[in-house]
């Protein structure tokens, strides 16, 4: 059995992230939940509230003997499957996530069913060294890039400029 713990994301019941974050901490398995700070409006008011930015996941870094844990703690639903096994997120997207989420910028989560494209690397500013495949222009300073082994897109303002093509083997 591999001794080496790795990054998973786990699909939730709706609207169970928080919660299911929270009981694995509390239980020692590492949990990430990135969240964004939004302006909600309602018919008489509007509020800043905090939401998670990808809705019906959270990352766990554990090791093998923590699998069936995860999946027992209520509100996990399943592991996100890639080429037949539970997808392995890389730490360095976990990292850049985190570093993402640390900037004071808008981001925006939507859903991946846009066309592959290009292999891209951030070259300058905060995101510098962010890889993922290049969805979409949105406008001169918003492109869409796709994580790795997730079925989600960070739609990310700025400039298309910072953006070099990489060759993935």
């Amino acid at each position: 059995m591999e001794n080496q713990a790795h990054w998973y994301a786990v699909y939730t019941k709706p609207r169970s992230e928080k919660k299911l974050a929270d009981r694995l901490n509390n239980k020692g398995i590492e949990a990430y939940l990135p969240m964004r700070r939004t302006l909600k409006q309602w018919s008489d008011r509007k509020k800043m509230v905090d939401e998670p930015l990808i809705t019906s996941y959270v990352f766990v870094n554990i090791f093998q003997q923590n699998y069936f844990e995860v999946l027992n703690t209520p509100g996990a639903v399943k592991y996100i499957w890639f080429c037949g096994k539970p997808a392995v997120i890389p730490a360095n997207q976990i990292l850049a996530l985190k570093l993402i989420m640390s900037q004071d910028m808008k981001i925006d989560c939507v859903s991946a069913d846009l066309p592959k494209g290009t292999h891209v690397k951030v070259i300058s500013g905060p995101m510098k060294e962010l890889t993922g495949e290049l969805i979409n222009y949105a406008g001169k300073h918003k492109v869409m890039i796709r994580l790795d082994h997730l079925d989600k897109v960070l739609l990310l303002t700025i400039s298309p400029h910072f953006l070099e093509p990489i060759v993935i083997n």
